[in-house]
């Protein structure tokens, strides 16, 4: 079976299995070999951005005889094993980590030969059935799908034998000697063990379980939700098959999708299923308190003893034994182990409820039947945890197991590991060291890497909640509570106070809630460079009830030493004391140019000048098991300047107007890293700039020959590549530049090349080498020049080279640095300060210039705060952003969306210290009393305290010093129900004006709302998910005057929020992005493949479910669709929608967009109410996130209006198209493109409706905007024209007939108008105009020379650049390539129609 192709598509359409169709291409082989020339990597090396989130089991389920791969076991089997399921690759040149072209020649060529093939299983009771398998896979997998078909579902404790030859479940099914094709594997019933027994009893459960959303609404176990199929009525893929009845559609939208709705109701956010009530089978299945077996019944082979209670509430007490289980004669007062009689046995728990209940057997057989139908999307676990802001009040039913879970340690037997407990930094490090020479290797590797980070995510996020809820025993109990620390399953937890004022310089607590963020960053930044030898410590900050708490692996023999013993690099006091060690020196080197880090000397307290690559508080420690590990990576990326006012420093006058340096509330701003490469970038492109117009100035005033001028260009190239990130675009450089790239580092140092022809000259010829010494020199000289001159202007920190790093010490406060007044130093202070300008003069006026074009777009605070950090720009600078888009009426609704950030981000810091002054007992009237003075109207609210409230309060001073040892849980203080509405919004004003800089002029949130566009809807669910606040799905009153909108019953639960860092696929990025590139140069087919490929690599990595394989599986739809295939485009944009719902969340903007794209398909096959259905929903989505007023809405109503256009509802689409006309005309402009198709659409309606005055009216509109814009000979400026025509003559006739009644009375005769509906074809032509794909009716010769085109220009670029290196490209950086005609502006639209609101912004 074929991990790699796991959930990505069926490349045999005719397969006969639903698995196999939805959840991998069986026995297929990946065409890696093909493609993985085509893809140009910077190494497996190399940093790239991923998204967020997932890991587990991936088990089909059903009758059919496909099944896929587990990927991630949640019962832990070594993760490390076997990641190479189904590959058939070829490794085709890698780069290494610089990606240097010498080391191609070293590379393997492997070749893993994928066989599939067809067995025959023969199981106890059931008919004989073939399985496709594949020679790579497990026999451990053959279980995991047997154990999940219908007919096999209810046996665990089984071995699979051939040819009389039981076989090992680690062995891979090549290995087993001859298995081939149409071999018999038997199922054999094996003896029960306790443990064995009790695994089946949780499988039981779980398969009992399996339809109930409690886990996804409780987020537990990696569950989430999924609406699609309930908006859709069922499966798109089964309606698909079956002919659509366009005459049925009921197009009638909610009234509260209407445009001009006030309400936002959020009941409509999780619809009830129809199927939702799952049958019940039984009533109780519970471990008997008989347990466990006195010692004469273990003789007899008793197990354990099971309580059940039927359907039909009759009592049995079962026995477990090691042949199976049984009824025995037990009652509640009575223990009487013998067989029941008449005997009722059976080897699995399932078969012998269904002899002794009829309920149990119809129910079970139902939801076995519910169960295998349901998408395998809507199943499988996500790699990380979800959870949803609202739920239902969920029934509590009785259920051991989970009775059990909660209360017993589940560390002994959790994932089914025996005797201990996992060693996560064991784990975590052995993944890193895995081999990464070829694919098959980095495949194996980053999926063990993903699968153990997953696994240690999920431990540290449960320890930390365990941890915060009181139920850990610190290691220090002595201390105080702030200082308190914890293990737990063998991870470090530590809260975020300042122990010990180790902060007190930078902030105090303030600084110690920031670190661990710092710190995660700079984890991140060291992972993504990957340096062999160097290691980082797991970590996971998690965000719970108020409290910070960062969850570390722990480091061998990190406990036993004191830390001055244990640190051999850095300072354990912010640069008082410092040491250093080679290796370290060594291994950080490294990681010096990707990061941008300079090396550098500060001086410790013996007053010797000691060597470091990194801040002085990064730690090097070396572990009992010898690894180099760093850690306190929170000043990685230099500090903000802008941010760290300090005397006699000036900054630029551009930051000085914004009123910076600013005081913050902390000294531990940052830049982030998108704006420390951002900044190298540019400033590298200014060095070539200047480097350019030198060379210019040397050509002007004299001759120089062109080898001259090629050996000045080699020399800039090797000095201005001598410190290039692997990160930023490479420049193309020649072997020879390559070979001599050392030698001409330093050109201030160079000899004249001695590359003469000739060993010895005559001396005949002593003049002509003086003569050609002498022009040498001069080219040494013109070089220096150039690049002396280029480094000055653009501040690098060497004259000899383009060198910009960075010294994160520079403006550290404890940190003596050698020479304080040098040129060197005041270079690297002007480094960091220019730094600091280039984020508000460049990045941020970028940021906003994107904003107008609407390039980027934002619908709620999580896409804001991406698209800035996509820029390097810090969340502290969204006041400085807000005041800057306030400037722009166009722009109203980012600024709306950055009010609502700043707001809620200023009630998330007052929440964290309301919670931790609020006990247990209260949680829930301390919340929802929070809500209250947040959202709430009435201006009183009063908190419910518990009825023994007082009595816990007078025995506060009692426990005073009990409270020691359980710090966080039992706390008591009453000071958080005195917080007022007024106090709130006082403490929120304040915030705002000190955190963000931006002064809000409101003081309730009724005045906000009014002032600033907002709606409470949204902004409860910001609050929630920023809180991790989960409320009770229904309807809240914000506006009553008389009563609080929240009871302490509305407050259902409270979530962790988990951050850490997301290990990358690399090799599956790389293909990604040659797809995207290939798609953008007009080379669809192409293009399709390597995402195809970067999607079974994904699948490889991930397993099925993650925000990067939704995102394939989008582009993929897209190219499905303009390649004319709209079944296979419906087929995987609906993967894409479950997905998104799985692992972003329902309301996600993601889930949004994709929700759009599926209507459209869903249009284009014939679907239309499906397509409405799935638009209304992505309305309605919209609204509850950031409401009506957004450009974004435009596009939803527009398609909306068109469709209900074409099933012929007038009225209705006229109140949609007119409500996208307004958006497009307040946020494009009155003369927009857009706003003329907006007309032209409401034309089409009105001339329907037979209205043909207004028809005329819009159509001239239309007409006098594409005039204008397009000129009178532009196609659609003539389409427009004609269009008039057309309607004035229709107007004309119905006048006359209208002339004709008035004339004649009622006896006049009135011709038929010709109104008619418009075809589907004409209604899926706009809509696809309106969602940016256009089809160009291209012949394939136009195809041909398009692609020849291409290719020329392609040779073309290529050969200038290998001509000029580099000099070249920056000389011309302002201008574009050649510019062809037509066919480039063809090529062009082809590639938009891809990627045209497909972006990764979203």
């Amino acid at each position: 079976m074929t991990g790699g192709d796991s959930a990505v598509q069926n490349d045999k359409p005719n397969s006969p299995t639903l698995i196999q169709e939805e959840v991998g291409d069986v026995g297929g082989t990946q065409k890696v070999t093909k493609l993985a020339s085509s893809v140009e990597t910077a190494g497996a090396d190399s940093q790239q951005p991923a998204p967020d989130p997932p890991s587990a089991p991936l088990i089909p389920e059903s009758q059919q005889n496909g099944h896929v791969n587990n990927h991630h076991h949640q019962n832990g089997k070594e993760a490390a094993r076997a990641a190479e399921d189904g590959l058939a690759v070829e490794e085709v040149g890698k780069g290494s980590p610089e990606g240097t072209k010498a080391d191609k020649d070293d590379q393997e060529v492997i070749v893993i030969q994928d066989m599939g093939f067809n067995i025959k299983v023969v199981a106890p009771g059931i008919e004989p059935f073939e399985l496709q398998v594949s020679s790579q896979e497990m026999v451990q997998e053959i279980h995991q799908v047997l154990m999940d078909r219908e007919d096999t579902c209810h046996r665990t404790c089984f071995s699979l034998q051939f040819e009389g030859n039981v076989l090992d479940n680690f062995a891979e099914l090549k290995n087993i000697e001859g298995l081939q094709e149409g071999s018999v594997l038997k199922v054999v019933e094996e003896p029960y063990t306790v443990r064995e027994s009790r695994i089946h009893m949780r499988h039981v459960r779980d398969l009992l379980k399996s339809l109930d959303p409690a886990d996804a609404y409780n987020g537990m176990d990696c569950s989430s939700l999924s609406f699609l199929n309930v908006i859709t009525e069922g499966d798109i893929e089964m309606k698909k098959r079956k002919r659509n009845d366009s005459d049925s559609v009921d197009c009638t939208p909610p009234d509260y999708v209407m445009p001009g709705a006030k309400d936002r109701p959020i009941l409509p956010l999780q619809p009830i299923s129809k199927d939702l009530k799952t049958p019940q089978c039984l009533k109780v299945l519970t471990a008997s308190g008989w347990n466990p077996p006195p010692g004469n019944r273990k003789m007899h082979g008793d197990l354990m003893y099971l309580s059940v209670v039927t359907a039909e509430d009759k009592h049995f007490h079962f026995t477990a034994s090691t042949r199976g289980f049984f009824v025995n004669q037990s009652t509640q007062e009575i223990f009487n182990p013998k067989p029941a009689s008449p005997k009722c046995w059976a080897h699995s728990l399932i078969e012998l409820l269904n002899q002794i209940s009829p309920i149990f057997k119809r129910n079970f057989a139902t939801l076995q039947k519910r169960r295998v139908n349901r998408h395998p999307f809507e199943r499988i676990a996500t790699p990380f945890q979800v959870y949803c802001w609202t739920a239902p009040q969920m029934d509590h039913t009785i259920d051991s197991v989970r009775a059990e879970d909660a209360y017993t340690s589940r560390l002994g037997y959790e994932e089914h590991i025996p005797g201990q407990t996992r060693d996560w930094n064991e784990e975590l490090q052995t993944t890193r060291e895995l081999s990464r020479k070829n694919l098959p290797e980095r495949l194996l590797r980053e999926r063990a890497i993903f699968k153990v980070h997953s696994d240690f995510v999920a431990a540290a996020t449960r320890g930390a909640m365990a941890v915060i809820d009181g139920n850990v025993m610190a290691i220090n109990p002595g201390e105080e509570a702030k200082m308190q620390m914890f293990i737990w399953n063998n991870i470090f937890f530590s809260l975020g106070f300042d122990v010990k004022d180790h902060y007190k310089e930078y902030g105090g607590d303030y600084a110690a809630y920031i670190a661990p963020c710092n710190d995660l960053k700079g984890v991140r930044a060291y992972n993504g460079v990957d340096i062999e030898g160097l290691y980082t410590l797991g970590t996971v900050v998690i965000d719970y009830r108020g409290y910070r708490v960062t969850a570390q692996s722990i480091i061998p023999g990190i406990l036993e030493r004191e830390q001055e013993q244990s640190v051999v690099y850095g300072s354990i006091d912010f640069g008082k004391s410092v040491v250093t060690n080679d290796k370290y020196l060594e291994l950080l080197e490294k990681t010096s140019k990707p990061l941008k880090i300079l090396p550098h000397k500060v001086i410790n307290d013996q007053n010797e000048e000691v060597q470091i690559i990194s801040s002085v508080e990064c730690k090097g420690i070396v572990g009992n098991d010898g690894r180099y590990y760093v850690l306190d990576l929170l000043r990685t990326f230099p500090p903000d300047v802008n941010f760290l006012p300090m005397e006699g420093e000036e900054l630029s006058e551009e930051c000085k107007v914004l009123g910076f340096p600013r005081k913050h509330k902390h000294r531990l701003a940052c830049l982030r890293q998108e704006l420390v490469d951002a900044f190298a970038e540019n400033r590298y492109l200014l060095f070539m700039r200047h480097a350019a117009l030198q060379l210019m100035s040397i050509r002007q005033k004299k001759a120089t020959t062109v080898e001259e001028e090629q050996k000045i260009s080699k020399r800039l190239v090797a000095a201005a590549q001598g410190l290039r990130s692997p990160d930023l675009p490479p420049k193309e450089v020649n072997d020879d530049e390559e070979n001599s790239q050392t030698k001409e580092e330093d050109p201030t140092n160079q000899s004249p090349p001695t590359t003469q022809p000739d060993g010895e000259q005559p001396s005949s010829e002593s003049k002509a080498i003086e003569t050609k010494e002498s022009r040498e020199s001069d080219v040494d000289a013109a070089s220096r020049e150039v690049i002396n001159t280029a480094c000055r202007a653009i501040g690098s920190l060497s004259d000899s080279e383009f060198d910009v790093r960075f010294n994160p010490d520079v403006f550290s406060p404890g940190v003596t640095h050698p020479n304080p007044q040098g040129d060197q130093f005041r270079k690297q202070k002007q480094l960091v300060k220019d730094a600091a300008a280039f984020l508000v003069s460049h990045q941020i006026a970028g940021f906003v210039k994107d904003c107008i074009e609407h390039s980027i777009t934002a619908i709620d605070g999580q896409s804001l705060c991406e698209a800035l950090h996509d820029r390097g720009i810090n969340m502290r600078y969204v006041g400085k952003v807000a005041d800057l888009l306030s400037q722009h009426k166009l722009l109203e609704h980012i600024h709306r969306i950055a009010v609502s950030e700043m707001i809620c981000r200023a009630a998330k810091h007052q929440f964290k210290t309301y919670m931790q002054g609020v006990e247990m007992l209260c949680l829930s009237a301390a919340v929802s009393h929070f809500l209250n003075c947040l959202l709430s109207t009435f201006s009183n609210p009063h908190p419910q305290l518990p009825e023994d409230f007082g009595l816990n309060m007078n025995k506060k001073k009692k426990n005073k010093k009990r409270s020691r040892h359980y710090p966080i849980a039992n706390h008591v203080d009453r000071e958080w129900a005195s917080l007022s509405p007024q106090d709130m919004w006082s403490n929120i004003k304040t915030e705002v004006k000190e955190y963000f800089d931006f002064s809000l002029t409101c003081d309730s949130c009724d005045s906000a709302v009014e002032t600033y566009g907002l709606q409470k809807t949204s902004l409860l669910r910001e609050i929630c998910i920023k809180c991790g606040v989960q409320v009770l799905l229904r309807e809240y009153t914000f506006d009553s005057k008389h009563r609080a909108t929240f009871t302490e019953e509305d407050i259902i639960n409270i979530f962790p929020i988990v951050k850490h860092v997301n290990p990358k696929a690399t090799d599956a990025y790389h293909f990604f992005q040659s797809g995207q590139v290939k798609i953008q140069q007009g080379f669809l087919k192409e293009g399709f493949e390597l995402i195809n490929e970067a999607l079974n690599l994904f699948n490889n990595v991930y397993g099925a479910m993650h925000p990067e394989i939704a995102a394939c599986l989008r582009t993929l739809a897209r190219l499905n669709y303009i390649l004319g295939d709209p079944v296979e485009a419906l087929n995987n944009q609906q993967k894409a929608v479950l997905m998104s719902e799985r692992v972003l969340g329902i309301d996600h903007p993601n889930t949004i967009t994709e929700y759009v794209h599926l209507a459209l398909y869903c249009f284009a096959n014939q679907q239309v109410s499906a397509a409405l259905r799935l638009m209304y929903r992505a309305r309605y989505l919209a609204l509850v996130v950031f409401g009506e007023d957004h450009p974004e809405m435009a596009l939803y109503d527009s398609n909306i209006g068109l469709i209900l256009h074409g099933v012929g509802e007038i009225d209705l689409s006229l109140r949609f198209l007119e409500n996208a006309l307004e958006l497009n005309k307040k946020y494009h402009g009155q003369r927009s493109l857009k706003v003329a198709l907006n007309h032209h659409l409401l034309a089409r309606a009105f001339s329907c409706k037979g209205d043909f005055r207004a028809a005329l009216m819009h159509e001239r509109e239309t007409y006098t905007i594409y005039k204008s814009q397009l000129g009178e000979q532009h196609e659609k400026t003539k389409d427009s024209s004609e269009c008039l025509k057309h309607l004035t003559q229709q107007a004309v006739v119905l006048q006359r007939t209208m002339n004709e009644i008035y004339k004649s009375g009622s006896q006049a005769t009135i011709p038929p108008l010709q109104i008619s509906p418009p075809s589907a074809s004409s209604v899926l032509e706009l809509i696809n105009i309106i969602n940016g794909i256009v089809f160009l009716p291209l012949s394939q010769k136009d195809l041909d020379r398009l692609q020849q085109r291409q290719q020329v220009l392609g040779n073309l670029a290529e050969k200038q650049a290998k001509d000029m290196p580099a000099i070249k490209e920056a000389g011309d950086q302002e201008s574009s390539a050649p510019k062809v005609p037509e066919e480039d502006d063809a090529k062009a639209t082809t590639a938009d129609v891809a990627d045209a609101d497909d972006g990764a912004a979203r």
